[in-house]
């Protein structure tokens, strides 16, 4: 492909031309990635509250005006409505599909919300080199939704999602240590060890992304996840919610280094 990887920008550029639609993993390293939920504005407020109140798996970093579909303090001349490279669409709480653009279905009604994501501490533990092995494999982290219940808002409930990364017992414990200094990334994980205690029968079967080999040495790694909101979505049913599709961020122009803790 012809466009920078390295420059947030570029990227976003090449999502909006169509040029570009895929996974954005090691995409403009040392920029900040973020998930995307958009709603009408009937619904707006709650949902905000929502992410305020369970700040773990939505650490709010971005919100438009309504029918905004621009959000200059994230990146410059940023298009909410074609500079993700690939989008998710609800209809009463259910997914009817996946598209690379949604102008088409962009009203003045609509309210742009951009949520941290682990993209950004990956980034820390790869410099610390801890591997990630679905990086090596050029695949999409593994998802799941929990039995840990958040804390709700309105119509917005239902239960945390998380990602998962197998690491050794050394690994985990710096992988600890590096995550807490990003919160507005997830923080650390919320679990460790066994996926049963927090309601995932089998970590074969993740509830988005791909499968990731957990070998017989590795502890299972969870980390609150972005696409929470996906899963208050299905319950509060407003009649349009679009997201990103899981693993296709927003590239923002912000440094993941200014929203490290010291």
């Amino acid at each position: 492909m012809g466009f920078d990887r390295n420059d947030p920008r570029s990227v976003r550029l090449a999502a909006r031309s169509g040029e570009f639609a895929g996974v954005t993993a090691g995409l403009a390293p040392g920029y900040v990635q973020g998930n995307v939920c958009i709603l009408p504005r009937e619904f707006a407020e709650d949902f905000r509250t929502y992410c305020e109140r369970n700040p773990k798996p939505c650490p709010l970093i971005g919100v438009s005006g309504p029918g905004d579909p621009h959000l200059p303090d994230l990146g410059k001349d940023l298009d909410i409505r074609s500079d993700v490279p690939r989008y998710r669409v609800f209809r009463d709480g259910v997914l009817k599909g996946e598209v690379t653009d949604i102008r088409d279905l962009w009203t003045a009604d609509l309210v742009a919300f951009v949520i941290g994501c682990s993209f950004s501490f990956e980034e820390a533990l790869i410099e610390a080199g801890i591997p990630l092995r679905y990086v090596a494999e050029g695949k999409n982290v593994a998802m799941y939704l929990t039995n840990i219940e958040t804390e709700p808002a309105g119509p917005f409930r239902g239960p945390m999602a998380v990602s998962m990364r197998p690491l050794n017992a050394a690994d985990a414990i710096r992988a600890i240590q590096i995550t807490a200094k990003y919160p507005r990334a997830h923080g650390a994980p919320v679990h460790i060890g066994r996926p049963d205690l927090i309601g995932i029968e089998d970590l074969e079967r993740p509830f988005a992304g791909d499968r990731i080999e957990v070998k017989p040495d590795d502890l299972p790694v969870f980390w609150a996840c972005g696409i929470t909101p996906q899963a208050a979505v299905l319950r509060a049913r407003p009649p349009l919610c679009i997201t990103h599709a899981p693993g296709h961020m927003l590239v923002t122009d912000m440094k993941n280094s200014a929203w490290a803790l010291p």
